[in-house]
């Protein structure tokens, strides 16, 4: 089995992985890199390699790892295509934010292929398993094997979600962690509690920027007091509740409950007096660009929990002083990672979604860790 690391390693952004095993080859996400602009904003892979992919995976709608969808079909892409119904449902709604127009037709008109949880796919010589991630509702990560090696691939996951549930991944020879956080191990519940009363010292209104799914729900969880909507978010919200399948226990009633008290608001009306929680989390597409601009001109409290790229809105408000950050876990902290690499037993560990450096900082806790590989590189298992 040979890797070959398209994007998203030694970077944040463009996550895309290849699989090859005896000619047949296997993309597990395309996603691009909003920090970047021109080719880098892509997966680093070929106009041939495309061409010659019989089957591209995502496990999940977030612009990093679902964004070149299009942009691969363009470029020649002919497989099959695989993802949960949920993640399905969510995919324009991101390649409009991020993906050229073409691009987003060309996915949109190409046909899938529904993955569904727990159950065994062939892929050609592969045999595919996927499980829940906790990350996102249709989130999954998934499990390769041909017989001789078995891959774990963290798309994003969330072990300890109180909104979303994670099935436990199994042991295998090789793991690809989610290593957005690097060494970072604040808890969820710590952080969570950070973000309430961060709210609760605003409660004459404030702006949460998120995606529109996953942390939006957490955040809907989390934000205590009055709740605003943004354009869509209430429609992105009720997606995620629809199916308690993707959720913790007691999660879709609690959220139902939330949301049922949670009002609407659109551009053109005055900021609420009210948390409001609008799409995206970095203020690059839909209402947040609006929403922050407003904000900044009324020296209105936003807070940020999440990943912001160099030079976003986000980021040049965070530098101004215009706004608060900070992370809201919905990525796995360093003890999480720790026992996934203790519970799966791999030999090798990789690592997507972090820079170099702090790849480094986390190998020092998983020594395992391959943090010498970077987007271009190759690795044979």
């Amino acid at each position: 089995m040979r890797l070959h690391l398209y994007g998203g390693f030694g970077e944040k952004g463009r996550t895309c992985l290849g699989v090859e095993v005896g000619g047949y080859r296997l993309l597990l996400d395309a996603g691009v890199k909003t920090s970047a602009r021109g080719a880098d904003y892509y997966p680093a892979i070929t106009a041939d390699e495309l061409r010659a992919t019989d089957a591209i995976v995502i496990t999940h709608a977030h612009e990093d790892h679902v964004a070149a969808l299009g942009w691969c079909i363009a470029g020649g892409f002919r497989g099959r295509l695989l993802m949960t119904a949920g993640t399905g449902r969510e995919v324009d709604l991101f390649l409009e934010a991020y993906a050229d127009a073409s691009h987003r037709r060309a996915a949109r008109e190409f046909a899938r292929e529904d993955l569904a949880v727990g159950a065994t796919i062939a892929l050609g010589p592969l045999r595919l398993i996927a499980g829940r991630s906790g990350h996102v509702s249709g989130g999954v990560w998934c499990v390769v094997a041909d017989g001789r090696h078995t891959l774990g691939y963290c798309g994003d996951v969330v072990p300890a979600s109180e909104v979303f549930a994670m099935d436990p991944l199994p042991r295998c020879d090789a793991v690809v962690l989610d290593a957005s956080y690097g060494d970072d191990d604040v808890t969820a519940v710590e952080r969570a509690k950070d973000v309430r009363d961060w709210v609760l010292a605003h409660s004459g209104g404030c702006v949460l920027p998120t995606p529109l799914s996953g942390r939006s729900a957490e955040l809907l969880a989390i934000a205590p007091g009055a709740i605003a909507l943004s354009d869509g978010m209430r429609q992105a919200l009720q997606l995620q509740i629809a199916d308690p399948a993707w959720l913790a226990d007691g999660a879709a009633e609690r959220l139902s409950r939330r949301l049922s008290l949670a009002a609407d608001w659109q551009i053109g009306s005055p900021l609420p007096r009210a948390a409001l929680i609008c799409h995206d989390g970095m203020g690059i597409a839909g209402p947040s660009r609006e929403v922050l601009r407003l904000a900044a001109a009324d020296a209105h409290p936003v807070l940020f929990t999440g990943h912001l790229p160099a030079d976003s809105p986000g980021e040049r408000m965070l530098a101004a002083g215009q706004a608060t950050w900070l992370r809201l876990p919905t990525h796995p902290t360093l003890s999480e990672n720790t026992a996934i690499v203790a519970d799966s037993a791999p030999k090798i560990v990789l690592g997507h979604s972090c820079e170099r450096a702090a790849l480094e900082q986390l190998k020092r806790h998983i020594p395992r860790l391959r943090a010498d590989l970077a987007t271009g590189d190759r690795l044979e298992l």
